[in-house]
């Protein structure tokens, strides 16, 4: 894939990822950078969830993986971010471990519950079925299927585990966590000329070098840099604050046959 598209992918991919370890972003950075061959997208290897509790009537319980300042993430919360995970856009061939994925889900937990002590305004359904239409219309898996109407829409996210309406809610959240990152840290965040010339001089230039390919010049490649390099600043202060949350608050992870305290 040409590298000055993979760099327009690049960023968007970081700043959705942002309930991510910041490690990983950075392998993101790491691989996008060093301009690997596209990968047709691929579900997630299965992995085994934790075992749950069971009735004597056989109908399991929910186990608590983790609880953020009182908030329960439950195993099955778990299973539905890897369901989730799989229709997000610019997705990457990486298979998150569970493990990462209760990691996503605190981060997450810890930015909604900030949100809500500086309230917005709603997300309109409006906005949000907009979303949803282009989610429709641009995920692949679902083009091949055929999603042209509602009814083939819901079929596929029916044979991912999601309703209608559970998908919309758990998109909608990811929207408020987009938004409120969008505004508390991308907002003011500055990209100075001399930082984009010397990302393309001292990464760009020897990537293509490599390649033996000759590079675009920086006016073209700018405003990519850009947003890349803005992208990582954002990553950087949203760990800082993650990691002051997390020293402020209550973070405990339940590892299988531990019990919530």
């Amino acid at each position: 894939m040409n590298l000055s598209l993979q760099l327009a992918g690049l960023s968007r991919r970081c700043f959705t990822a942002v309930v991510l370890p910041l490690a990983l972003c950075a392998t993101l950075q790491a691989q996008s950078t060093a301009q690997r061959k596209s990968l047709p997208p691929s579900a997630p290897t299965p992995q085994p969830s934790a075992p749950r509790t069971v009735l004597a009537s056989g109908t399991p319980l929910d186990r608590v993986v983790a609880i953020v300042n009182g908030d329960l993430i439950l195993d099955s919360d778990v299973d539905q971010e890897r369901r989730f995970e799989t229709l997000q856009p610019f997705r990457d061939a990486i298979n998150y471990t569970r493990s990462q994925m209760i990691e996503r889900l605190i981060n997450r937990s810890l930015i909604l519950q900030q949100s809500k002590l500086q309230p917005e305004d709603n997300i309109s359904d409006a906005d949000v079925n907009k979303e949803l239409d282009a989610l429709r219309k641009n995920n692949a898996a679902c083009k091949q299927e055929g999603c042209t109407t509602q009814v083939q829409w819901d079929k596929f996210l029916a044979a991912h585990g999601f309703t209608a309406k559970t998908f919309a809610d758990r998109w909608r959240e990811r929207m408020e966590v987009l938004r409120f990152i969008e505004q508390r840290f991308r907002m003011g965040t500055r990209i100075t000329p001399e930082e984009i010339k010397d990302y393309y001089e001292k990464t760009m230039l020897p990537e293509y070098a490599k390649r033996h390919v000759p590079a675009p010049k920086l006016e073209v490649l700018s405003d990519r840099i850009q947003e890349v390099l803005l992208e990582q600043r954002v990553s950087s202060l949203l760990g800082d604050w993650l990691k002051s949350l997390r020293a402020q608050g209550s973070v405990v992870v339940l590892h299988p046959g531990e019990e919530a305290p």
